[in-house]
């Protein structure tokens, strides 16, 4: 069976800064992405989007098919919009590691959002980035510095949806079915 592919793979008119896709994204996040418009007041904080609509992001699509990816140890790249999701995905890992098993949602999001707003992480092009066969570097300082806050409008970005995820029904723990994945490496990989 094969891994899941990114539906954003048909977006054509995408900017590309090397071969990393600047995907419109659903946030409040300042930062470069294009914003798409807020999801209806009836959607539930922890659910995604249906994929049709138009607040459907690349982050949503990361968020429903983390789990089911992350038992693939390879990958086909089709794309500039898989490697979004492959950057996702093990940002998802990262932060799923950083969550405490004890101790409430306050804790939990001090955790994420800490690891989340850490500027000091591994981009494409960085000698500590797991998958630099895959990823081009920037061409120049500019690109590097508009690809670096794009990320971390990204990172940021998952680790809120995250939040409302793992701590949905119950704010005291967080979801064992989330938990359940943070000894999982994509690909074998980790940020």
């Amino acid at each position: 069976m094969p891994a899941y592919h990114s539906i954003f793979l048909q977006d054509t008119d995408v900017r590309l800064i090397a071969n990393f896709p600047l995907l419109p994204l659903r946030t409040r996040t300042r930062g470069p992405a294009y914003t798409l418009p807020a999801l209806p007041s009836s959607n539930p904080a922890h659910e995604s989007p249906d994929p049709d609509s138009e607040s459907y992001d690349a982050l949503d699509e990361v968020l429903s098919l983390y789990r089911a990816n992350t038992f693939f140890r390879n990958f086909e790249i089709k794309g500039p919009a898989d490697r979004l999701l492959i950057y996702g995905i093990l940002t998802v890992g990262e932060l799923l590691g950083k969550v405490p098993k004890v101790g409430g949602a306050r804790e939990g999001e001090k955790a994420l959002m800490n690891t989340a707003l850490d500027n000091q992480f591994a981009m494409p092009g960085d000698a500590a980035f797991p998958l630099n066969q895959a990823f081009e570097a920037p061409r120049d300082r500019q690109d590097a510095e508009t690809l670096r806050q794009y990320l971390s409008q990204v990172r940021q970005e998952l680790a809120i949806r995250l939040l409302a995820r793992l701590y949905a029904g119950n704010s005291t723990t967080p979801s064992k079915w989330w938990l359940s994945f943070t000894k999982r490496k994509f690909m074998g990989k980790s940020l």
